[in-house]
C-alpha cells in the first residue's frame, strides 16, 4: 500500500485555514459544556497570562504526529491513545505518570510484536483535565451539586463552594501539564524507554499474573534479539529507535477559553497551532457543524480527532470530514467511533462506506469504553471487560469485511491495580469488588493487568 506520509511530503496540497477564521472566531458561535465563570474580569486576568506563557508542544512536535498518523490511515501503522479519563490535580506524582507510561509502552509493545506493524503511542495525559457531562448538576450523598467538570474547572468536593468555577485552576492545568511533559520527554529519551529495560515495565503486581507472565515471554525473545544483533556486529548504540521512544499527547478540546490561550502562530509556516497538546478531538456532545468547537479545530494546524456515537448519519460524518480537513491531509483527521459493543457491526459499516466513497483518508480508531458504561447495582459507573473486547471485534470484523484498515483503540487506563471495571478472563473484577479501589474522578478506567489483557487480544485481531 502506498505510504500516506510520503505522499504528504511530496505533495504540494496542505491544510488551509479557512478564510477568515481566529482563534478566538469560536465565540461567535454556540459554545456548549462551558463552564460559567463568576467572575469575568478574574477570567480575562487568567487568559492574559496564559497567552503570555510558553507553548507546552512544538508546531514541529505536531506536524511529525501528522505524519506519522498518515502511515496509520495507509494502513502501515497503528494507533494506541490510552490514558487517563480525566487527570486530578490530587494523584500527581512521578511515580503515577511513570507507571501510566509503563502500562502504554507494555501495550505498545504486545501489539507491535503481535502485528508487526509500528504503533504510534498517543496519551491522553499532559491536558486531559476537562469532562463534558450529560447534566449540570448531579446527586453527591443526597445532596444536589453543580456536575463536577474536571480539575480545570471546579473540584470534586462534595461541597457547593468546591463546585464553584475558577478559573486560576486553568492556570493550575497549564503547569501540571507542562510538569508532565517535563517527566514524560525525561522518560522516553532518557534511557527509561530503552528496549533493554523491557523487563522493568513489568510493574510487581502484574509480574505475578497470566498477564505479567506472558509479557515476560515476549521481553525475553526481546533480549535474545538484542544480543543476537550484537553478536552479529551490530552497533546497538548507534540505533536511536532501540533507546527512546516518541510519545505524544493528547486531550479533549473542551474548555475553549484554555484552548484559544495556548493557540500560537507559528513561526516558520504562518500557520495556527494549539499548543495545548500534540492532538486534540471534538466530543460526541460538542461536534455540532455550526458549533464554536468544530469552528476552533477547523483552523488549527495540528492532528484532530472527533468522537463518533450511534446517532450520527453518514451524511453528518461526511459533513464533518468536509469541515474539519477538506484538503483530504492524510493524518490530519481521526474519526474515533464509540458505538457500543451491540451496536457497531450495524452503525459502523455505513460510516465507513460513505467516507471511503468520498475519498477521505481518515484513521480509524475504536474507543470501546464510552458506549459501553453503565451503572452497577451498588451506584458506581462501570464498564465490562467483555463489552470492551466485544466493541474491538466487532470494530476490527466490520473493517475486515470492508477491506479498511481498522487504525487503532483509545482507551481509558490505569497505571495502579483500581477496581473500576468489572470482567475480564484473567483479572476476574466483580461488581461486589468495585469499592475496594474506585478512585477514578469521573469514568472508569481498565485497570493495568485488564490494559495489558486487552493488548494481547488486540495483538491477535491485528495478526489477521
Amino acid at each position: 500500500m502506498e505510504s500516506h506520509a510520503a505522499l504528504l511530503r511530496e505533495s504540494p496540497r496542505v491544510h488551509q485555514t479557512p478564510h477568515g477564521w481566529t482563534p478566538h472566531g469560536w465565540k461567535e458561535r454556540k459554545a456548549l459544556q462551558q463552564p460559567e465563570w463568576p467572575d469575568a474580569a478574574e477570567l480575562e486576568r487568567i487568559l492574559k497570562h496564559l497567552r503570555t506563557l510558553p507553548p507546552l508542544v512544538f508546531a514541529g512536535e505536531a506536524r511529525q504526529l501528522t505524519r506519522s498518523l498518515a502511515e496509520v490511515a495507509a494502513g502501515n501503522a497503528f494507533l494506541l491513545q490510552a490514558g487517563d479519563c480525566a487527570e486530578s490535580f490530587a494523584d500527581f506524582s512521578a511515580d503515577s505518570i511513570r507507571d501510566r507510561l509503563k502500562v502504554i509502552l507494555q501495550m505498545a509493545i504486545i501489539l507491535t510484536y503481535g502485528s508487526g506493524v509500528p504503533v504510534i503511542k498517543v496519551g491522553r495525559i499532559a491536558g486531559q483535565f476537562a469532562k463534558p457531562r450529560s447534566s449540570p448538576t448531579e446527586i453527591v450523598d443526597g445532596r444536589e451539586l453543580a456536575a463536577f467538570r474536571g480539575h480545570m474547572v471546579n473540584d470534586d468536593a462534595a461541597d457547593p463552594l468546591a463546585r464553584i468555577p475558577n478559573p486560576n485552576r486553568l492556570l493550575a492545568a497549564y503547569h501540571q501539564s507542562s510538569s508532565t511533559l517535563n517527566l514524560l520527554r525525561a522518560f522516553t529519551k532518557g534511557g527509561f524507554a530503552d528496549l533493554s529495560q523491557v523487563h522493568a515495565w513489568n510493574q510487581e503486581y502484574i509480574a505475578t499474573s497470566p498477564e505479567g507472565q506472558r509479557y515476560e515471554t515476549i521481553a525475553g525473545e526481546i533480549d535474545r534479539a538484542l544480543r543476537f544483533m550484537a553478536a552479529c556486529g551490530i552497533d546497538l548504540n548507534r540505533e536511536a529507535n532501540l533507546h527512546q521512544v516518541e510519545f505524544w499527547t493528547s486531550h479533549e478540546a473542551l474548555v475553549l477559553d484554555y484552548e484559544d490561550a495556548l493557540t500560537r502562530q507559528d513561526s516558520l509556516t504562518g500557520n495556527f497551532y494549539d499548543c495545548s497538546a500534540h492532538m486534540l478531538w471534538v466530543g460526541e456532545r460538542t461536534r455540532q457543524l455550526d458549533g464554536a468547537h468544530v469552528e476552533f479545530l477547523s483552523g488549527i494546524h495540528n492532528p484532530i480527532g472527533a468522537k463518533i456515537g450511534p446517532t450520527a448519519s453518514p451524511d453528518e460524518v461526511i459533513a464533518l470530514c468536509e469541515r474539519l480537513n477538506p484538503a483530504r491531509i492524510p493524518g490530519r483527521l481521526t474519526l474515533i467511533t464509540r458505538l457500543g459493543a451491540t451496536k457497531v457491526t450495524t452503525a459502523l459499516p455505513p460510516l465507513v462506506e460513505a467516507v471511503k466513497k468520498a475519498g477521505h483518508p481518515v484513521v480509524w480508531v475504536c474507543d470501546p469504553m464510552h458506549a459501553n458504561t453503565f451503572q452497577s447495582d451498588s451506584g458506581r459507573k462501570t464498564r465490562h471487560f467483555d463489552d470492551v473486547l466485544a466493541e474491538i471485534k466487532g470494530f476490527f470484523s466490520v473493517h475486515e469485511s470492508l477491506g479498511t484498515w481498522p487504525g487503532g483503540v483509545h482507551v481509558e487506563i490505569s497505571g495502579d491495580n483500581v477496581t473500576e471495571c468489572i470482567g475480564g478472563q484473567l483479572d476476574q473484577i466483580s461488581e461486589d469488588e468495585l469499592h475496594i479501589r474506585y478512585t477514578t474522578t469521573c469514568d472508569p478506567r481498565l485497570n493495568a493487568r485488564q490494559s495489558i489483557d486487552l493488548a494481547f487480544r488486540i495483538a491477535e485481531l491485528l495478526k489477521h
